[in-house]
């Protein structure tokens, strides 16, 4: 990676998802007071790994199943893209809640990559 970041962003679909939970690439993302816009999806992948206290918190029959299906707010969805810029990021939507208030997780900039060649 050419740069860790992990930041909170903000993402811009042209057609919001069905699903809130489990979103597809957005279009564009807002960091540094610019909006980035997303030229397209390099690759895409999702972890849904219970870690720590929830990852012992199930039966080993469900715990199987959740690391394949994900459940409720345990899960990361995460996107490699390359901006109309050239340069190529890696995002994530987190499912966790922030809070009662924050349900349904959040955008991150995971990092800016080397560029594709």
């Amino acid at each position: 990676m050419l740069q860790f970041i992990d930041q909170p962003i903000e993402v811009r679909f042209d057609t919001p998802p069905l699903y809130a939970k489990s979103p597809p690439c957005p279009q564009a993302f807002f960091w540094l007071e610019k909006w980035h816009v997303i030229n397209c999806e390099v690759s895409a992948w999702s972890d849904f790994e219970r870690h720590g206290r929830m990852g012992r918190n199930m039966q080993p029959a469900h715990a199987a199943r959740a690391s394949k299906a994900g459940s409720w707010g345990v899960g990361r969805f995460y996107y490699r893209v390359e901006t109309d810029e050239g340069r190529v990021f890696d995002l994530y939507f987190d499912r966790a809640p922030r809070d009662v208030d924050d349900r349904k997780g959040n955008w991150f900039l995971l990092g800016e990559r080397a560029g594709l060649q």
